[in-house]
């Protein structure tokens, strides 16, 4: 196949310009990392007082696990028999997400950022070797979800204890923002077209 001249100094100016554009792509991925990085260390330092280090460890235990005993009862004596619909399902959401969960983890392998940077403190220890996505977050959005489509009335407070996670799991140096991001996105797109879908004929 023969090519003009112009065809022949179009395909050369492509070429040429193809290692700008992956250059371009990895500086702005760089940045990306660098601010995230940056993230970290401002609300790292949101937890160097007494006060602040208790609430960012103790939030975070409460994601080990605890907060959803807590969540319970409250649920079920808010919204009566219904509650117990919505407590199964939570728990399914939960079920469903972390059946997801460690093969994303293990897929992306991200260092957290304690390990990333010594210069942030790990205020506690870590549940997994991997910080992407984080799963703290991914399930209390996977809980949440049903509370709020059938009790509407919680989603202030549901929003309110989602960003304490958030800010503990990046202020404990154990989650990037994007993790956290990340968590909170698989979360609610598993659980509330889901919780929507089964809440409507329950």
């Amino acid at each position: 196949m023969a090519f003009t001249s112009d065809q022949l100094a179009k395909l050369t100016r492509d070429a040429s310009s193809e290692p700008q554009t992956v250059a371009a792509v990895a500086t702005w991925g760089q940045r990306l990392i660098a601010l995230d990085l940056a993230t970290v260390h401002f609300f790292s330092r949101t937890a160097r007082s007494a006060l602040g280090k208790f609430l960012a460890i103790a939030i975070s235990k409460l994601g080990n696990g605890w907060i959803y005993l807590i969540l319970a009862p409250i649920v079920l004596i808010g919204l009566g028999w219904q509650g117990m619909h919505v407590a199964v399902l939570a728990g399914v959401n939960a079920a469903l997400l972390h059946m997801l969960y460690p093969l994303i983890k293990r897929r992306f392998g991200r260092k957290r950022p304690f390990q990333t940077d010594p210069r942030l403190p790990s205020l506690l220890r870590t549940l997994d070797d991997h910080s992407f996505p984080s799963g703290h977050a991914m399930t209390l959005t996977g809980v949440l979800a049903p509370i709020v489509i059938a009790w509407p009335a919680a989603t202030l407070s549901a929003g309110l204890l989602l960003l304490s996670m958030a800010w503990s799991r990046i202020a404990t140096a154990h989650h990037y923002p994007s993790d956290v991001a990340a968590g909170v996105a698989l979360g609610a797109g598993l659980s509330y077209p889901l919780a929507r879908g089964i809440l409507a004929y329950w």
